[in-house]
């Protein structure tokens, strides 16, 4: 996890908390503030509002076309310049912060200064050479353009176009920076630190590991012939061996792809002949990894993902309204006689939620802050407690608008918009059986759920506060989800739209300050960045994957089974669930998910798409694969939901309690999935009638 799960809130304000939760994991990870380090964060706090002009150029673009019925490229193109100006250098601020998605099962068992080793050697050998590349080849790619003077491909666009791609090296200058800080703080800390830093486990717990996964990719590795083969399952073997050092996924997937590339490169040469395997042809070596840099750029300036940060901004922004505060009150008088009410309220505020921030982290910390007191105080078992908070938490990242879904679609070249749709069904059925669960076993288990002494019957009143809490949230969920299933305004559009709703609902309520504003901006920063960091990441593994025949080794292996159409989608959403216990949905969506775009077309699956939809089954395959992610939130030892939990829970809530609660959600969600398995309509009806 890239949390500590022993971390305790420092306060009770739903955005402070998370960004304590992202920034303060440990007490002493964060760099000694440096020359360099100020440098980098200076940069950032200012870059950060390029979101706040991104919300102002959507907004504006919409505006415009309705008023004068005409497109304006060049609004287009500024916003996916901002997005893309934003989203690299944030790659420096959070190196900085820390903010980089982590593995920390095993590493928060080392001492800190067996972390630190890990550190160093993950900068140098990682991380570093994966700069490098980058800032060479980036610089090479920035001249090109402005050697030719390059303009937009628009002849109503943006002139100078080199200015834009001058971001890419530039902002790993900046990265650079920011490692060498944290590398220097680092070395310094190893060579001065004090002695409590040595206690805890030593680097040799990791060092059976390795024996034991060098045993298994020599094991696998047995299983096929060719070289380039057994190098895909030693990449494989390696990145998953290295995840759990702890060192940031993100630069741990672009140094594996840099590192194999180097292996790869050496086999083409006889240079491995020493090794008994044959020599390759894969064609790679320095310069054609560089055709990396194209492909980042075109995730740089990519339309669609400009949705990101304003789905990210528009949910923590929502958070900042004090709308969450108003629905647990009122609610929780509407249903305070029911057995298992506040159980029953904090469910249908995670449905409400979902339908208005795909961001996880945020959804679990306010339902955590705002509910598990009053449960422990109305003598709530723990464990429902806990799993109630933990999974209605995860439901945003799949009912939309869902953050996930947005890659997905891109990275399966399908529509945002009937993703969105397709996932409203499966979303709303999942909440549902949450609350018909929590409902019989505060029946048949009244100790699980008791009614809290003194509570009264409802009465209009309280009817009256919910209708006041709910509409303004439902409100903006309409402007948002409403106006893209009626074709009023494109997904990224949509974000926009809800940005400004999230910000104005705030300021309606007063809860909006200059402070707060800018707590939501870094947020919206960090989180942008380290999913960014990911993509570029992701990239370099993937391109090193598929040029050693990767995909087709992989696509051999699942229609090889034999299982069958249906069978063979069972066996991939196994193998997704699987990782799901180990990975992050982002690297699942972006490393696993793109591969089987070809086998799923390959398998003939007749999914009515009711003469409107274009492929009807790589939707319904889509949705279900988002359907068994969201498991992953939940299942141990990577479970992001447990750990955001565990860390703003009262002390009377173990992490036992947490992994007992979610046990029959995660069975709840299953069950979800087995329905839209069964019954692919609903996963693509809402779509065609959308249309």
């Amino acid at each position: 996890m890239a949390q500590d799960n022993q971390l305790t809130p420092l306060s009770t304000d739903p955005i402070e908390t998370y960004e304590q939760f992202l920034e303060h994991s440990e007490a002493d990870r964060q760099p000694v503030a440096t020359g360099l380090d100020r440098i980098v964060k200076g940069i950032g706090h200012v870059v950060m509002w390029a979101n706040l002009l991104l919300v102002a150029a959507i907004v504006s673009q919409v505006s415009l076309r309705y008023l004068f019925s005409q497109n304006y490229p060049k609004l287009d193109e500024i916003q996916w310049h901002l997005y893309g100006f934003a989203t690299m250098i944030g790659l420096s601020y959070a190196m900085v912060t820390d903010s980089h998605v982590r593995v920390d099962v095993f590493r928060m068992q080392l001492s800190r200064h067996a972390q630190r080793i890990v550190d160093v050697i993950g900068l140098l050998a990682l991380l570093s050479p994966f700069i490098f590349l980058m800032i060479d080849q980036g610089y090479d790619y920035f001249y090109e353009s402005f050697r030719i003077n390059e303009s937009s491909d628009s002849p109503t666009g943006l002139p100078y176009r080199w200015i834009f791609k001058a971001v890419m090296p530039i902002s790993f200058v900046l990265l650079a920076l920011a490692a060498l800080a944290r590398l220097i703080h680092d070395l310094h800390a190893l060579t001065t630190g004090p002695a409590q830093e040595r206690e805890g486990r030593k680097l040799r717990t990791f060092l059976w590991g390795a024996i034991g996964f060098a045993v298994a990719t020599l094991a696998l590795s047995t299983l096929v012939e060719p070289t380039e083969e057994k190098l895909v399952i030693a990449m494989f073997m390696s990145f998953i061996g290295l995840l759990f050092t702890g060192f940031p996924v993100a630069w741990t997937l672009a140094g594996v792809g840099v590192g194999f590339c180097g292996v790869a490169f050496l086999f083409d040469n006889d240079l491995m002949l020493w090794t008994g395997l044959d020599s390759t042809l894969t064609g790679l070596d320095y310069l054609t990894l560089g055709a990396v840099v194209n492909r980042i750029y075109a995730t740089m300036s990519n339309a669609v993902l400009v949705a990101l940060p304003m789905f990210i901004f528009m949910g923590l922004m929502l958070d900042e309204s004090g709308v969450a505060e108003k629905l647990m009150t009122s609610m929780q008088r509407l249903f305070g006689t029911v057995r298992g009410g506040l159980a029953i309220t904090v469910t249908m505020i995670g449905i409400i939620l979902a339908a208005s921030t795909g961001i996880i982290g945020a959804s679990v910390v306010l339902l955590g802050v705002l509910s598990l007191p009053s449960m422990m105080k109305q003598r709530y078992a723990p464990t429902l407690a806990a799993g109630v908070v933990a999974a209605s938490g995860t439901l945003g990242i799949l009912i939309p608008p869902s953050i996930m879904l947005v890659i997905m679609a891109d990275q399966m070249a399908l529509s945002v918009g009937d993703l969105f749709m397709g996932a409203v069904f499966p979303g709303v059925i999942i909440g549902a059986l949450y609350l018909v669960y929590i409902f019989v076993l505060a029946q048949m288990n009244k100790d699980a759920a008791p009614v809290p002494e003194g509570a009264t019957r409802p009465d209009w009143n309280a009817v009256k506060d919910v209708m006041v809490a709910v509409l303004p949230t439902l409100a903006l969920i309409l402007a948002v989800l409403g106006s893209i299933f009626m074709g009023i305004t494109t997904p990224t559009e949509a974000s926009g739209v809800g940005a400004l709703g999230a910000t104005l609902l705030a300021l309606f309520n007063r809860k909006l300050t200059f402070p707060k504003l800018k707590a939501v901006l870094v947020s919206t920063f960090n989180t942008t960045a380290y999913i960014f960091a990911i993509f570029l990441g992701a990239t370099v593994f993937s391109y090193v994957l598929r040029e050693l025949g990767g995909d087709e080794l992989i696509e051999s292996v699942v229609t090889g089974t034999g299982f069958g159409p249906n069978g063979t989608i069972f066996f991939i959403l196994f193998i997704v669930f699987v990782l799901g216990f180990f990975l992050d949905w982002i690297e699942i969506t972006l490393i696993v998910l793109p591969l089987m775009r070809p086998i799923v077309n390959g398998l003939g699956i007749d999914i009515d798409g009711y003469g409107v939809i274009d492929e009807p089954a790589l939707v319904w395959f889509v949705i279900l694969v988002a359907v068994t992610l969201q498991t992953s939130f939940l299942t141990p030892p990577v479970g992001f939901a447990l750990f955001y939990l565990k860390g703003v829970c009262p002390p009377e809530v173990s992490l036992v309690h947490i992994y007992r609660g979610i046990i029959p959600f995660v069975l709840l969600q299953l069950t979800g999935l087995l329905l839209v398995f069964l019954w692919p309509s609903l996963a693509t009806w809402l779509p065609s009638v959308a249309y």
